[in-house]
């Protein structure tokens, strides 16, 4: 088995994102292992914005993205402050687009040993045991992943 030297942890803000970083954390400060945490936003979410900035002027997608990010980076502030990983390295990186090829194209630009990921997203349909997101990553990503659900410990 090789060393894990680069973790990338995959945080959507769903209900799995505190044990999904939680574990990574631990995980990378017991491997000595580097910490890449990604966000993405949603196309879906960036198309509605520039939508909804084609009826009015006082509107601009560019500054919503700038606030999202923003508003991203301090619960991500937020979630360090609930664990005991704030004294950690790591590397924030926020993408835009669909999650799926985003984070498949982080893990090429990043080369990271492991993508740890939640099992499913915000949607978390109740009979559905994978999100697509995580589903796509388990057939398709070049490296492992491990899902944590919420019972992990």
């Amino acid at each position: 088995m090789q060393d894990i030297s680069k973790i990338m942890v995959a945080i959507d803000f769903s209900q799995y994102s505190k044990k999904v970083l939680e574990y990574a954390g631990v995980m990378a400060e017991r491997m000595k292992s580097e910490l890449v945490i990604v966000n993405v936003i949603n196309n879906r979410d960036i198309e509605a914005m520039q939508r909804a900035a084609q009826m009015t002027k006082k509107f601009s997608v560019e500054a919503w993205v700038k606030t999202i990010k923003e508003q991203r980076f301090e619960l991500l502030q937020g979630l360090f402050e609930k664990t005991s990983l704030g004294h950690l390295p790591i590397k924030i990186l926020f993408r835009t687009g669909v999650p799926f090829k985003e984070l498949m194209k982080t893990v090429e630009e990043e080369r990271p040993d492991l993508l740890v990921m939640g099992p499913k997203g915000r949607t978390d349909l109740p009979d559905v045991r994978l999100g697509s997101t995580a589903e796509k990553a388990f057939r398709r990503c070049r490296v492992p992943v491990l899902s944590i659900g919420e019972h992990a410990e």
